[in-house]
């Protein structure tokens, strides 16, 4: 396959790729398999698992500690090793290192522009939001913020970013993105309890979850219009075109919910699946604790679990071209 025509495709569908893309690009562009990018963060590597059969496809050495990964529209990741100050970039498509990045104090977690290869990282020692260019693999730009940055979500149209200010945060910043590389703080806001996650929905709302109660606020024009019981503190959220699922570690449990904040299903997953990931091929939750990564399908029923590591903490999906046979 031509790389550049399959790079031209992928940018093509920055959409589809962020909310469950890697399965439709597989069908558009061929010989390219969906896979789970799972961080095994107490043994310095990262696992790559067939999202259709669930098996081990290659575990890729990294500096030590990877604590979060991210999908760049599916055929790079980046990822935040956070005790160490640096950022590793993975080829999806080759399943290699292409680069580790330093310049940081403690990088926490990722956003990526919807129709550019920008990772915004946050780096909660620094507090700042950081724009990395994931494939001239150099940092392009740094906001201030007032708070030690820590999850991070961008809107579907690239402009607006909401970043948690803690892990039980009083306040969100809200940084402008119409220029990617230089995103600028434009205010903060107090959700009506202590935030950990900010998730921005495919129908324009945000979705701010909870550091240490059972609920979640959604967010439409800024403002805050819905609040929904949720189960243990703290919640992690991804979403599908149609459907948001929100995991609880503490209580070990994924929920399904409408965009509109209606339950719809609750499944059992294992202590510690604090993360949650959503992709055309599924839903994966890793676990913390137990080191499983757990398989749901699009509907949130489980599929298998796999113990993958001694401890699992994060998970994204993406493409690859890799075959084990070269």
């Amino acid at each position: 396959m031509d790389r550049r025509e399959f790079l031209a495709g992928a940018a093509a569908l920055p959409v589809a790729l962020a909310y469950g893309g890697p399965h439709a690009l597989a069908a558009r562009l061929g010989g390219v398999t969906p896979l789970a990018l799972v961080t095994a963060d107490l043994e310095s590597h990262v696992v790559a698992l067939d999202l259709a059969s669930t098996a081990t496809v290659k575990r890729m050495r990294t500096a030590p500690g990877p604590r979060a990964v991210e999908s760049v529209h599916g055929t790079r990741a980046v990822v935040a090793h956070t005790e160490h100050g640096v950022v590793t970039l993975l080829d999806a498509l080759q399943l290699e290192i292409l680069a580790e990045l330093g310049g940081l104090e403690e990088p926490r977690y990722a956003a990526v522009h919807p129709a550019r290869p920008i990772a915004y990282v946050t780096d909660s020692a620094r507090r700042e939001v950081v724009a990395i260019d994931a494939e001239r693999e150099r940092i392009v730009g740094r906001a201030h913020v007032p708070g030690p940055t820590r999850h991070i979500s961008i809107s579907g149209d690239g402009r607006t970013i909401w970043t948690a200010l803690g892990t039980a945060a009083a306040r969100v910043a809200v940084l402008e993105a119409s220029d990617p590389r230089r995103p600028k703080l434009v205010r903060t806001i107090s959700p009506p309890f202590l935030a950990h996650d900010v998730v921005f929905a495919p129908d324009g709302a945000v979705w701010v979850t909870s550091g240490d109660e059972r609920r979640i606020v959604l967010y439409r024009g800024g403002r805050p219009v819905r609040i929904l019981a949720a189960d243990a503190p703290p919640q992690h959220v991804a979403f599908s075109l149609r459907k948001a699922f929100v995991a609880s570690g503490d209580d070990g449990t994924l929920r399904r919910h409408r965009l509109d904040g209606e339950l719809v299903r609750e499944a059992r997953v294992p202590y510690g699946s604090y993360n949650v990931a959503f992709g055309s091929g599924g839903v994966i939750t890793p676990s913390l604790s137990r080191g499983t990564a757990t398989f749901l399908d699009r509907n949130g029923r489980i599929r298998a679990a796999r113990h993958v590591a001694r401890a699992a903490h994060d998970a994204c999906i993406v493409v690859s071209t890799w075959r084990r046979d070269r």
